[in-house]
């Protein structure tokens, strides 16, 4: 779905991405491991369009997506999360998914004079949408409390929700199970893998926790340095010198440290 050929990212004299060059497959769900300062997220960034590549070539099913900014890359089905979330405080869960979709009716001064049937048709469509997909992630009981008090683990679950409220072609998770405790990391895992199985959501996760890599992820790319190291499936990874020695500069006496 994505091919990235020969990607760079230069902030002054630093190569933050240095020739990177990889795909990502439609309906599956890749992993995207290295070391701390690999330049993992920067690629999300300049794929989802956040920056611009210094040079370099992005394409999805063929287009050419180089440089589109966020919002045109919304509407081509490109989405992605934060090791951060991002959410708006001081509403509803609820009303966080309902603020997703564009082009709402209700965007528009006219229409709230002399449209206001169509906006509350709208409305009512898209809280069922929002109660549906709170429902799909196992977290309906906080359609009402407010996204700023809920804690962090439930907060990437309603980013996660956010993509579910539009037709997402390809979603970037970034560092999903940052903060997170094991209980909710697992389900956010399960919501990941049904999304995939049941609607074909085709993912890339960047992440820390091997054991969530394993559970979800074939193939993995590692990267270090701004370039791609290997990929393969996570035994293959682990099993390869260069990968070793980018995570402990080490060599093989450690091998049996990675991932750990």
């Amino acid at each position: 779905m994505i091919v990235v050929e020969d990607l760079h990212k230069h902030f002054g004299g630093f190569h933050a991405v240095d020739g990177a060059s990889l795909s990502f497959a439609e309906g599956a769900i890749t992993g995207l491991i290295g070391p701390n300062g690999a330049g993992k997220t920067t690629l999300f960034n300049v794929i989802a369009g956040v920056y611009k590549p210094t040079s370099g070539r992005v394409t999805m099913a063929g287009e050419d997506i180089t440089g589109l900014a966020p919002h045109d890359l919304f509407h081509k089905g490109v989405l992605r999360t934060f090791q951060i979330a991002h959410e708006f405080h001081s509403m509803s869960c609820r009303e966080n998914l309902m603020m997703v979709p564009g082009g709402q009716s209700g965007e528009r001064l006219w229409n709230t004079w002399f449209g206001r049937k169509r906006i509350a048709d709208e409305e009512r469509a898209l809280r069922a949408k929002a109660d549906e997909v709170l429902e799909f992630l196992t977290i309906e009981h906080l359609a009402e409390q407010k996204a700023g008090q809920i804690s962090g683990g439930q907060k990437k679950l309603l980013e996660l929700g956010r993509t579910m409220m539009v037709d997402a072609r390809i979603v970037f998770l970034d560092e999903v199970g940052a903060g997170v405790n094991r209980t909710l990391l697992n389900v956010i895992g399960d919501a990941i893998l049904r999304l995939n199985q049941e609607r074909g959501y085709t993912f890339v996760v960047i992440e820390h926790d091997m054991d969530f890599i394993a559970r979800l992820c074939d193939p993995v790319i590692c990267m270090a340095e701004g370039r791609v190291l290997a990929t393969g499936n996570l035994d293959e990874i682990k099993a390869n010198e260069q990968v070793i020695e980018a995570y402990l500069g080490t060599g093989l006496k450690n091998r049996e440290q990675v991932g750990t």
